[in-house]
């Protein structure tokens, strides 16, 4: 007897929620990918002491939190904290 097949649901509903769970899970996979690799991409170029480069990615990691807040994937005092977080690096950046 297999692990897998002994979790398998029974009821139809159970069955219908598998499949909304992984669509769901992958909708959400692909937006978080979205915000943290633009998180990413501004960190990089502020280490690499581009500033015109990390002030673009910084507008599009801003799109892209405010994005992952209006379908609720994350909260926006947890957004609104990462742009502060965000802008304060590149301020500091610019200042130097």
């Amino acid at each position: 007897m297999n692990l897998i097949e002994t979790n398998v649901p029974i009821q139809k509903a159970a069955k219908k929620y598998v499949r909304v769970t992984k669509k769901k899970t992958e909708k959400n996979r692909k937006i978080k990918g979205a915000f943290r690799s633009a998180i990413k991409a501004t960190k990089a170029a502020l280490a690499a002491s581009e500033i015109d480069k990390a002030q673009e990615n910084l507008k599009k990691s801003i799109k892209a939190l405010d994005k992952a807040v209006q379908k609720k994937i994350i909260h926006k005092n947890t957004a609104a904290r990462m742009k502060s977080r965000l802008n304060k690096l590149v301020k500091a950046a610019v200042k130097k």
